[in-house]
C-alpha cells in the first residue's frame, strides 16, 4: 500500500504510525505501530526546552533591559513622556498584533523554523535600535523587535504544549515563569549597569541581547526536533492587517488624548470610530477566512473566552508594574538605573516563587483554578497598596507591596494559558495559546498607553500644585519655564524644584497603580466564572479524528463547549 503523509508531516503506511507529539524524533517505525510512543522523560523535555527557554529569556530581556535606561535614553534623544511611553508601547503593539499570526503559522508550518525566524527578526531590530539617533527611529526599531518577541512569546507556549500533556505542563510552565522572572529582574539590573558604565552607555542595552539570541539559535538547531505540518494553506493576511490597524489606531488615540487633543473631541470620535470599523471588518474577515488568524469559533468555549478576557485585564497590571517602577525609583527617589533594578527584586522574587510553586503543585494535583483566584486577590491587593506610595515611603512597605503584586502575577500568567490549552485539540493549539498571549499583550499595550498619558497629566498637575505651595519662589520658577517639557534631568534641577518634581512623580506613579487595581479586580471576578476542567494526560493530538474523516478535535470541542 502506498504511503500517505499524515497531518503532522510524518509518513505512514498500512502498518506505519505517525510520529507522536511526545516524540522529538522522526516518525515511529512499523514495529512500534501497535504501541504508542513513550512519554518524554524530564531530561529529554528539558533538553528540548533548553533553547526555547533561552529564546524566551531573550524575549523578556528585550522588554526589561531598557526599562531603567529609558529616562536617560529619552533625555539624550530629546523626547518627552509620550516618547517614553511609545518606546514601550511600540514593541507591545507589534508583539500584540503579530502574536495571533505567529500562533496560526505554528499550526501550519515548522515551529522550529518559525522560532528561529523570530530570533533573527529580533536580532535585526536590536542592532539597528542601538544606532538610533532620534526617538522616531528608536520607536520604529522597537516595532521590529516586537515582531520578533511576539513570535518567541507565542511559539514558546505552542511548542511546549506540543510536547507536554496538560497535566504535566504546569511544572514546565513554572519554568517559563521562572525564566520570565529571571529576565525581569536581571534585565533592569543589567540595563542599569550598562547605562551607568561610561564606556558602554544605554545603546548597549540593545546590543547585549544579540549574543544570547545567537546562542539560542544554535541551541534550538541542536536540541529541538518537532514533527512538521505539511499542508496547503492560505494565510489570512487581510485579517492580520485589519487587526494591526484597529489596535494601532486605538493605541494612538489613547496615547495622545488629553495631551494633544481633548478626550471629548473630533479627533477622539474619528479614531474610535475608525478603530471600531476596522475591528468590525476584521471580525467579518475572520468569519469568511479558511484559515483565520483568530478562529472565532473558539470563543464558544466559555473557558477560552473568559481566560482571554482575564488575560486582557492582567496585562494592564503586569506591564504597569514593569514599566513605571523605573520612573518611580529614578525620578521620585533619585536612584541610579542599577539601583532601580535592584529595588524591584521583591516583586520578581514573588513572581518567581509563585509561578514555580504553583506549576509544581498543579502537576501533582491537577487543580488550577484556586491559583487563578488566589492570584487575582493578591494582584488586586498589591496594586491597591502601591496606590498609596509616595516619594518618601519607607522601602520595606514598598517591598512588601511589590512582593504581593509579584505573587499574584506569577499565579495568573501561565495558568491562564494552561487552562486554555487544556480545552483545544492539537490543530488549534497554536491559535488558542497565542490568543491568550494576544489579549495579555493587548491589555499591556493599552494599559501602558493610557496610564502613560495619565502619568504625564498627573505629574504636571502635582508639579503645579507643589510650585504653588512654594509661593513667590514657585511663581518665579513657573515663569522661567522650569518643570515643563520632557523627562527631567533630576541632577540639573535646582533644589526646590527637584523636591517638588520627586514628590510629583512619586504621587503620579502611585496614581497609575491605583488606577490599575480595578482592572486586576475585574480579572479576579472573571476567573471566578471559569469552570475547572481536569487537566488532560495527553497533548491533544487529533490525528485520529482527521484520519477518520471527522472535524478536527470534534469530540473534545463538543465535550468542552460550554464548560
Amino acid at each position: 500500500m502506498a504511503s500517505t503523509p499524515s497531518a503532522d508531516g510524518a509518513v505512514s503506511g498500512s502498518g506505519g504510525a505517525a510520529a507522536s507529539p511526545l516524540s522529538t524524533g522522526p516518525a515511529a517505525s512499523a514495529d512500534d505501530a501497535t504501541s504508542p510512543a513513550p512519554p518524554m522523560t524530564h531530561r529529554q523535555i528539558m533538553k528540548a526546552l533548553s533553547g526555547l527557554l533561552l529564546g524566551m529569556f531573550v524575549a523578556m530581556l528585550s522588554s526589561t533591559i531598557v526599562s531603567n535606561a529609558l529616562p536617560q535614553m529619552i533625555n539624550d534623544l530629546g523626547g518627552g513622556q509620550s516618547a517614553y511611553t511609545w518606546v514601550v508601547t511600540a514593541a507591545l503593539l507589534a508583539m500584540t498584533a503579530t502574536t495571533p499570526l505567529w500562533g496560526k503559522l505554528a499550526d501550519l508550518f515548522s515551529k522550529k523554523l518559525l522560532v528561529q525566524i523570530s530570533l533573527l527578526i529580533y536580532i535585526a531590530g536590536s542592532v539597528v535600535a542601538g544606532l538610533a539617533q532620534s526617538t522616531g527611529m528608536l520607536i520604529a526599531c522597537r516595532v521590529v523587535q516586537g515582531i520578533g518577541v511576539g513570535g518567541l512569546t507565542a511559539l514558546s507556549q505552542v511548542i511546549m504544549a506540543a510536547m507536554i500533556a496538560p497535566r504535566e505542563r504546569g511544572r514546565y510552565s513554572g519554568y517559563l515563569g521562572a525564566t520570565f522572572a529571571v529576565a525581569t529582574v536581571g534585565g533592569p539590573v543589567l540595563g542599569g549597569l550598562v547605562t551607568d558604565t561610561d564606556w558602554l552607555g544605554w545603546r548597549w542595552c540593545f546590543y547585549i541581547g544579540v549574543p544570547f539570541a545567537a546562542i539560542a539559535l544554535v541551541v534550538l538547531q541542536r536540541t529541538l526536533d518537532l514533527p512538521v505540518i505539511k499542508r496547503r494553506v492560505k494565510v489570512d493576511w487581510t485579517g492580520a492587517v485589519l487587526l494591526s490597524a484597529a489596535v494601532s489606531l486605538l493605541l494612538i488615540w489613547v496615547t495622545f488624548a488629553g495631551d494633544r487633543y481633548d478626550w471629548i473631541s473630533w479627533h477622539t470620535a474619528a479614531m474610535v470610530a475608525g478603530s471600531v470599523l476596522l475591528g468590525a471588518a476584521f471580525l467579518v474577515t475572520e468569519t469568511r477566512a479558511s484559515e483565520p488568524i483568530i478562529p472565532l469559533r473558539l470563543f464558544r468555549n466559555r473557558t477560552i473566552a473568559l481566560s482571554s478576557l482575564a488575560s486582557l485585564f492582567v496585562g494592564v497590571a503586569m506591564f504597569a508594574g514593569t514599566v513605571f517602577f523605573s520612573q518611580y525609583f529614578q525620578l521620585a527617589r533619585g536612584l541610579s538605573p542599577t539601583m532601580s533594578g535592584l529595588m524591584t527584586i521583591p516583586m520578581i522574587a514573588g513572581l518567581f516563587l509563585s509561578s514555580t510553586v504553583s506549576g509544581w503543585i498543579i502537576t501533582r494535583t491537577g487543580r488550577w483554578k484556586v491559583w487563578l483566584v488566589g492570584g487575582g486577590v493578591l494582584l488586586t491587593a498589591g496594586l491597591s497598596l502601591l496606590g498609596g506610595i509616595r516619594y518618601d515611603t519607607e522601602y520595606w512597605q514598598l517591598a512588601a507591596s511589590m512582593a504581593v503584586m509579584g505573587l499574584g502575577l506569577g499565579m495568573m500568567m501561565q495558568n491562564l494559558v494552561l487552562c486554555t490549552q487544556n480545552q483545544v485539540s492539537a490543530r488549534d493549539l497554536g491559535a488558542a495559546s497565542s490568543m491568550v498571549v494576544f489579549f495579555r499583550s493587548l491589555g499591556g499595550a493599552i494599559g501602558v498607553s493610557a496610564l502613560g498619558a495619565v502619568l504625564a497629566t498627573r505629574v504636571g498637575g502635582h508639579v503645579e500644585d507643589g510650585l504653588a505651595e512654594l509661593g513667590p519662589e514657585g511663581t518665579a520658577l513657573v515663569q522661567s519655564g522650569a518643570g515643563g517639557g520632557g523627562i527631567p534631568d533630576m541632577a540639573a534641577l535646582p533644589e526646590p524644584l527637584r523636591t517638588v518634581t520627586e514628590a510629583a512623580y512619586g504621587h503620579g506613579v502611585a496614581d497609575v497603580f491605583l488606577y490599575s487595581a480595578p482592572f486586576a479586580l475585574v480579572a479576579l471576578v472573571v476567573t471566578l466564572f471559569i469552570k475547572e476542567v481536569a487537566l488532560k494526560n495527553d497533548t491533544g493530538d487529533d490525528s485520529g479524528d482527521r484520519e477518520a474523516g471527522l472535524p478536527s478535535g470534534a469530540a473534545r470541542e463538543t465535550a468542552a463547549r460550554g464548560s
